[in-house]
């Protein structure tokens, strides 16, 4: 396979759990921060309810625009997980009891001591043709189908699936950054910040201004890029910038 400079992904949020505000979603940002390491722009973040319609045409949309597109929610055992089901059908897949999920399940639950009844055989339910992701945390298993990853919702046993997905994801450039706190207001520095994104087209400069008290506040700037070099040459004019204006920065 040729490597590519930059590789993309999106990730898919589904349980209307999510939507309500009763849970609180932190998988996005995990997987987000695994993929910067790994040299993947998450371009997206999307959370939808556990509808089926909904579930299939956001996965046929996010997975032709990027190279990854990962699902966290609605695989467990009760009647509204979905997501595997609408997977299949996104996929155009059918949708079958998969040995190796279900002995290993039936092996987990017998050590248990509890019944491996029909709700939990549902969690072997896997589209024809994806490959499993193993579970260590609770056995029952996410899948690949595709480019698209599908996960589950609770975040201990999402991060296990992903650190065990990571074999199948290519790495692109990683994108290196910096982050400047200056002690100002952000009028005080947006040309100079327009001025250096115009420059170089292979930076990415975001301002993000605080406010904790009257007596602390400012911007915090933060300088992306994929060239170690430009990332310093950057950052070194922005603070000459600081320094011929007498604003504090550190």
């Amino acid at each position: 396979m040729i490597k590519k400079e930059k590789y993309s992904a999106s990730i898919l949020v589904i349980g209307d759990e999510i939507l309500s505000g009763r849970t609180q979603d932190t998988n996005s940002n995990y997987i987000s921060k695994k993929m910067t390491e790994v040299g993947v722009n998450v371009s997206e973040i999307r959370a939808i309810p556990d509808t089926k319609e909904t579930i299939v045409s956001s996965v046929n949309e996010l997975r032709k625009r990027n190279d990854y597109l990962f699902t966290t929610g609605g695989i467990g055992p009760t009647h509204d997980d979905i997501t595997s089901e609408s997977i299949a059908e996104a996929l155009n897949v059918n949708i079958e009891v998969n040995a190796t999920a279900f002995n290993d399940l039936e092996k987990y639950y017998k050590e248990m001591g509890s019944p491996f009844n029909e709700v939990r055989q549902r969690m072997a339910r896997i589209p024809v043709g994806a490959i499993l992701i193993n579970n260590p945390v609770s056995i029952a298993p996410g899948f690949k189908l595709d480019n698209v990853f599908v996960f589950a919702g609770i975040p201990k046993i999402m991060k296990a699936m992903l650190k065990n997905s990571l074999k199948y994801i290519q790495t692109g450039c990683i994108m290196h950054s910096l982050s400047i706190k200056v002690d100002t207001v952000e009028g005080d520095i947006a040309e100079i910040l327009r001025t250096l994104d115009l420059e170089e087209n292979e930076l990415k400069i975001g301002s993000y201004p605080f406010f904790n008290s009257e007596l602390d506040f400012g911007v915090n700037v933060v300088i992306k890029s994929v060239d170690k070099e430009k990332l310093s040459k950057a950052a070194k004019d922005f603070k000459a910038f600081l320094d011929r204006n007498s604003l504090s920065f550190n």
